[in-house]
């Protein structure tokens, strides 16, 4: 059975209600009074624009996608002025809408399913125009800002971002409390340190990370026995010893000291006990690949622990797909407020990419088809019919654009008194022959 020709509007439309997206409006004040501008549009010409990119991530370029799209004609003052701090609001609530309850989780393996979700926290930075002040960078005449994600491998999607200056550290973004339980979090060196390790694992959650070569915790305990003149390990620091190991794989519990957050002005010491597993790897530097966890042994080997570790590349793939598809940081503004409006529809074209594709995969499974969708591969399809996509959901609001009069309008002199290149030289030629 072939999927209905409407079935990727039926899904954006059910996605952000029109009815929600007027609400949200009102609410934050981006429409005082009803105007020829149609909210619904605008927000749809945003998402798809970025998905297109190049010219059309303009506002200019946005306005003609717009006019395109509707066959109305607003001009370039009246549409400029909708780019306000009101809108990238409305986009953040749509955004939030989006994790809260359009993302629908599923296992993608049996190693994750015993975990409430399987979590990666990440940054990256994005440059910007260098006269940009508000998000002051590390290197000087620069600018640029950090976007630092929280995204659920099991669901796909992002569950928690922030929009910083590059200055500031992803590691203080990562918030803790009760949300950590049941979760399994896989983390990078950025985010080490024993004292949010100790914190996720009292919250009652999960967590893997690279060991830290500075760190270079005491080995308390072996959790396997090897036969033979095995080197013994207890007392000794990881780093100190690995270099001089030939088996295939390293299971140790280590005793780490931290200070706790100050109390009363005052920070005292605490001691928590994790465990270190390393897989032997040609291309580590030590021989092993170390990282420090506290997934029970008995439950999860060495090599469980690195595999599962793996799918922290995920949101690697996804700051790959945003710069390298979608253009992320290609657009040339003075102005906080759009580079939060860009940012914000840059998470909200993943947000439908990934809902359409979704639709796929199911599509596919229920047919019995056992194809695969590369992401990259995707967000090319996707970037390539972007369009057509907001022409049909355009189409499903009963507007009717005219395409020949829309490129009439835009493609003449705004004002007729202005002379081309060819008619001011004829304008000089006549009036040197008639003098």
């Amino acid at each position: 059975m072939r999927l209905s020709p409407d079935a990727i509007t039926s899904l954006l439309t059910s996605l952000f209600p029109s009815g929600m997206i007027d609400d949200l409006a009102r609410e934050r004040d981006v429409v005082v009074r009803k105007r020829k501008l149609d909210v619904r549009v605008l927000v749809w010409t945003v998402i798809v624009g970025f998905a297109v990119g190049g010219e059309a991530r303009s506002i200019a370029g946005y306005r003609r996608t717009y006019n395109g799209a509707t066959g109305q004609k607003l001009f370039a003052s009246s549409f400029y002025d909708r780019f306000t701090t009101q809108l990238e609001l409305l986009l953040r609530d749509l955004l939030d809408y989006a994790v809260e309850e359009v993302a629908v989780p599923h296992t993608v393996a049996p190693a994750f399913e015993q975990f409430r979700d399987v979590v990666v926290a990440d940054a990256t930075v994005v440059r910007l125009h260098r006269f940009l002040s508000a998000f002051p960078a590390t290197h000087p005449d620069v600018s640029g800002i950090k976007l630092y994600l929280v995204h659920s491998v099991t669901a796909q999607s992002v569950i928690a971002r922030a929009i910083t200056d590059e200055r500031t550290h992803e590691s203080t973004l990562f918030k803790t409390g009760s949300w950590l339980r049941g979760r399994l979090f896989l983390l990078d060196l950025g985010f080490f340190k024993y004292h949010r390790f100790a914190l996720i694992d009292e919250n009652d959650g999960f967590f893997v990370s690279r060991l830290k070569r500075s760190a270079n915790p005491v080995i308390v305990r072996e959790l396997r026995e090897w036969r033979g003149r095995a080197i013994p390990l207890e007392g000794k620091r990881v780093f100190d010893v690995v270099g001089d190991l030939c088996r295939e794989h390293i299971d140790v519990e280590v005793d780490v000291r931290f200070q706790r957050r100050a109390y009363k002005g005052k920070r005292s010491w605490d001691t928590k006990r994790f465990r270190v597993v390393g897989v032997r790897s040609a291309d580590a530097d030590d021989g092993y690949r170390l990282y420090i966890t506290n997934l029970p042994s008995g439950e999860f080997t060495p090599e469980d622990v690195a595999t599962l570790y793996r799918a922290r590349w995920v949101v690697e793939l996804l700051f790959r797909e945003l710069k390298s598809q979608y253009g992320l940081g290609r657009f040339q503004t003075e102005k906080e407020h759009i580079v939060r409006i860009q940012v914000t529809a840059a998470l909200l074209t993943l947000v439908v990419s990934r809902a359409i594709l979704r639709l796929f995969v199911d599509h596919a499974h229920d047919q019995g088809d056992n194809c695969v969708f590369p992401t990259e591969r995707w967000a090319t399809t996707f970037r390539s019919y972007a369009q057509q996509v907001l022409s049909e959901i355009v189409v499903s609001f009963s507007y009717e654009p005219n395409l020949p009069d829309t490129w009439y309008q835009e493609a003449r002199q705004p004002s007729p008194s202005r002379l081309t290149l060819l008619e001011e030289v004829n304008a000089a030629l006549y009036a040197g022959f008639t003098s």
